[in-house]
C-alpha cells in the first residue's frame, strides 16, 4: 500500500514570509472566522482581568521595545520562558519573536539540575521566570554563568527590588520611542526561521531541544482550521464546534507543544476568549465553567479522570460545558464512555501529536458528537502518512505499524544532535515511534509505543534519563525502569534494580533494609527530578537486568513482568 493521503483536500496557502506574531496579531487570513464580538482575548482565571485585543498588541510592543532598549536582545537571540501560565506569557512570546528573537519554554516544575540542562543545551542568556521559581533560577544562573540582572520576573506577585518584572518593562517600552524595526522574512524564510526550541525526551538520555520554525505552528493552526470548518456555516450556530465569542478554558502548560500550539494559539485564531489558568485544581476548574461560562477544555486523561470520579462535579454548574478534547496521552473508550455518563451534553474527542510535528497530526472529527472509541482522531488535511511494519512494507488499512508522517508544520531537526536527528527525520518524514492502525475513514489508533518514552500525566519521561541518575546512588550496580499503567497518570515508573553488594550484605543480616534501601533510592529520584519523573511505581529489587548479547536492556521482557506483578510494590513516603 502507498502512502495514506487525507479525505480532505489540500490545504489553503500558508505564508512562508511571517512570524508567528505577525500572522496572528498583524494580518488576516482566509480561514480565520471574522470577530464582531469585541470579546476579550484573555481572561486572568484568579482575578477575572480582561485583556482585549488592542491591549494585547500594545503589551507586546511595549514589552519587545524595552528587551530591546535595555538588553538589546535581537535576531536568533535565545530567551528562555520558565514560568506556569500567565496572561503576559502569550505577550512574552510574541515580543521575542517580534524582535527576530527565539523563545525556549521550560517546565516551571525544573528542578535547578534539569534548568541547567536546558539552559546549557540551547544557550540562553536571558530568563523570564515566576517569583515562585526565583530560586530554582537562580541556582541554575549561577551554575550557568548568567548575570543576575538578566532575570525577569512575569507576575505582579514579586515586591522585590532585585528584578524587573514583565509589567514595569511594558510601561517603560510604551513610554519611549521604537527602539528597533521589526522586520518582514524574505519569502520562504518562515520555514527555516526558528520560533522555538522546545524540549522533548527522545528515545535516550535527557530532553533533547526541537527546532520549530515560524512556518510549523502557522501551518498546524491553519490545518485544524481548514479541518474544522470553523468559517462555515455547515450546520446550526447551536451546533458548530467553533464559534466566535465561545469562551476556552486554558490550563494545560503553555511550555508544552499542545498548550502552546494548539490550547493558545489555534483557539485565539477562531475568536475565542481564553481563561488563562496558572495551575491545574480540579474544584479551582469547576469554579471557572461556572464563573466564566466556559465552553471548550483541553485536557489531558488524568484530569478526565476527576472528571468522572470526584464528588465534586456535582456541585457545581457545568451546563455551558460543550466540547473536551483529550490529549498528550491516549484516553480509553472506557474512560471516554465514563466521561459521558458523568457529563451527556457534552462532546469528547481525542487528538493526537507531538513536540516534533508542532503538533496535531490528527484532530477530533467535527461531524462526531464522541468521537470513535479508542480513536485518536483524523489524519489533518496537509499530512501525508505511513504506517510501517516490522518488514519495512507500508500496513494496509488496518494493519499494525509504525506511524511515520509528512506534514507542512514539522520541526527541522534537534539542536546540536545530529544522531538523534536523522532516526526521527528521515527524507522529510517524522518517525512518531507509535504502532498504531489506521482505517479507511483516516482514523488513527494509537496501540502502543515502540519508542521507550513513557507518558506520565500527559509528560514524557525518558527510561534512560532515570536510569543514568540511578546509577549514580552508591546502592544501585545495575538497573531498567518501565512504565506500568496507573489509573490517574495513565503510566508511572517503576525501577527495577540490582542492588550493591554492599546493600545486598545488610539486607541479608537484616530484611528489613530492603525498604530502607528502596526509600533511599526513591529520594535519590525526587531530591533531583521533577515530579512526574519520581518512581511513583516503586523499586523492585531483581538479580540481574536481562539483556541482550549486544548488552542491550530488554525491556520488553520487564514491562511484561511488571505487568505480572500483582500489585505496585510498597511506596516509601518521597
Amino acid at each position: 500500500m502507498s502512502e495514506i493521503y487525507p479525505l480532505q483536500g489540500p490545504i489553503p496557502h500558508v505564508p512562508d514570509d511571517l512570524t508567528l506574531p505577525q500572522f496572528i496579531l498583524d494580518t488576516r487570513h482566509p480561514q480565520r472566522p471574522l470577530n464582531t464580538f469585541l470579546n476579550p482575548w484573555f481572561i486572568e482565571e484568579a482575578t477575572g482581568r480582561q485583556i482585549g485585543f488592542e491591549e494585547v498588541r500594545a503589551r507586546t510592543f511595549g514589552l519587545a521595545n524595552e528587551l530591546k532598549a535595555r538588553w538589546n536582545i535581537g535576531e536568533n537571540d535565545i530567551v528562555c520562558i520558565f514560568s506556569p501560565n500567565h496572561v503576559d506569557y502569550p505577550i512574552a512570546t510574541w515580543a521575542i519573536h517580534r524582535l527576530g528573537a527565539i523563545v525556549t519554554t521550560a517546565n516551571p516544575a525544573y528542578t535547578s539540575e534539569e534548568l541547567t540542562h536546558q539552559i546549557n543545551l540551547v544557550k540562553t542568556k536571558h530568563i523570564i521566570t515566576h517569583s515562585t521559581s526565583l530560586a530554582v533560577v537562580e541556582a541554575s544562573a549561577k551554575e550557568t554563568g548568567i548575570p543576575l540582572s538578566n532575570i525577569i520576573v512575569i507576575d505582579l506577585d514579586y515586591k522585590g527590588n532585585a528584578y524587573s518584572t514583565v509589567d514595569s518593562l511594558i510601561k517603560a517600552g510604551l513610554s519611549k520611542e521604537p527602539t528597533f524595526v521589526e522586520r518582514r522574512l524574505n519569502p520562504g524564510e518562515a520555514k527555516t526561521k526558528l520560533a522555538f526550541l522546545i524540549c522533548s525526551s527522545g528515545t535516550t538520555g535527557k530532553p533533547k531541544a526541537v527546532a520549530i520554525p515560524h512556518i510549523a505552528p502557522i501551518a498546524n493552526v491553519i490545518q485544524m482550521a481548514f479541518y474544522a470548518r470553523v468559517t462555515e456555516d455547515y450546520t446550526s450556530y447551536e451546533d458548530r464546534r467553533y464559534r466566535v465569542g465561545d469562551v476556552t478554558y486554558a490550563v494545560l502548560p503553555f511550555y508544552h507543544i499542545y498548550g502552546l500550539v494548539v490550547n493558545l494559539h489555534f483557539y485565539l485564531f477562531c475568536g475565542h476568549t481564553l481563561v488563562i489558568s496558572s495551575k491545574f485544581n480540579f474544584t479551582g476548574m469547576l469554579k471557572s465553567i461556572e464563573r466564566y461560562h466556559i465552553n471548550h477544555m483541553l485536557l489531558v486523561p488524568p484530569m478526565i479522570v476527576l472528571l468522572c470520579k470526584n464528588p465534586e462535579v456535582k456541585n457545581y454548574n457545568l451546563k455551558s460545558l460543550r466540547f473536551i478534547m483529550c490529549g498528550a496521552a491516549p484516553l480509553s473508550a472506557e474512560l471516554t464512555n465514563q466521561a459521558v455518563k458523568i457529563l451527556p451534553d457534552v462532546g469528547i474527542s481525542q487528538g493526537y501529536g507531538m513536540t516534533e510535528t508542532s503538533t496535531t497530526v490528527t484532530f477530533p472529527r467535527i461531524d462526531q458528537k464522541i468521537g470513535t472509541p479508542g480513536s485518536a482522531g483524523e489524519l489533518l488535511p496537509g499530512c501525508i502518512a505511513r504506517v510501517v511494519k516490522e518488514d519495512g512494507s507500508l500496513a494496509k488499512f488496518g494493519e499494525q505499524g509504525e506511524l511515520w508522517v509528512k506534514t507542512p508544520s514539522s520541526a527541522l531537526r534537534y539542536l546540536n544532535n545530529d544522531e538523534a536527528t536523522k532516526e526521527t527525520f528521515v527524507d522529510g518524514w517524522v518517525r512518531t515511534g507509535d504502532e498504531v492502525i489506521m482505517n479507511e475513514r483516516r482514523e488513527v489508533f494509537v496501540v502502543d509505543r515502540m519508542k521507550e518514552i513513557l507518558k506520565v500525566k500527559g509528560f514524557q519521561v525518558a527510561p534512560a534519563e532515570l536510569e543514568g541518575h540511578l546509577l549514580e546512588h552508591p546502592e544501585v550496580s545495575d538497573t531498567c525502569v518501565v512504565g506500568i499503567p496507573d489509573e490517574y497518570s495513565g503510566e508511572v515508573p517503576l525501577a527495577f534494580v540490582v542492588p550493591s553488594q554492599n546493600a545486598l550484605e545488610r539486607i541479608k543480616r537484616d530484611p528489613s533494609e530492603s525498604e530502607k534501601v528502596k526509600a533511599s533510592i526513591m529520594k535519590h529520584v525526587s531530591d533531583h527530578k521533577v515530579h512526574y519523573k519520581r518512581l511513583a511505581g516503586g523499586v523492585v529489587f531483581l538479580d540481574v537486568i536481562p539483556k541482550n548479547p549486544s548488552g542491550k536492556l530488554l525491556r520488553r521482557v520487564l514491562r511484561e513482568k511488571a505487568k505480572q506483578l500483582k500489585a505496585v510494590p510498597p511506596k516509601a513516603k518521597l
